[in-house]
């Protein structure tokens, strides 16, 4: 948290902020997670792939920074920054950057309960 700035308020770059967790080599992100929302800013670099998986929780993602791939279910979609995707329950999806790294916003709802403590992987 900025000098003098409350509890409730957040900086994006602030390393310190947030739960960190790595999900795959070369991708971690920080969580921040509230009683009906999370969110997780995801630092991904270049040449780095996540693994295909599906959730039961709703999730949002926005591209704040890069270059990535999308994949959701049966696509693959090359993504720019500014560009933001939906995933609904259970649909399978992934990640991956080429020679160009990525920073994604992702937005979960409910909050998923592997993330509400440190570690490793996508979860369970």
């Amino acid at each position: 948290m900025a000098e003098g700035k409350r509890a409730w308020v957040f900086n994006i770059d602030d390393e310190r902020q947030g739960m960190a967790r790595e999900l795959a080599p070369g991708i971690t992100t920080r969580i921040f997670c509230g009683e009906q929302a999370m969110l997780s800013v995801v630092r991904i670099e270049p040449h780095a792939r996540g693994k295909v998986h599906s959730h039961p929780e709703e999730q949002w993602g926005l591209l704040l920074e890069g270059e990535c791939v999308r994949i959701q279910g049966d696509e693959e979609v090359a993504m720019r920054a500014g560009d933001f995707w939906h995933t609904p329950a259970g649909v399978s999806h992934g990640i991956r950057t080429g020679d160009v790294g990525a920073t994604v916003l992702d937005v979960f709802s409910p909050p998923r309960e592997e993330y509400r403590k440190a570690g490793r992987g996508f979860g369970a």
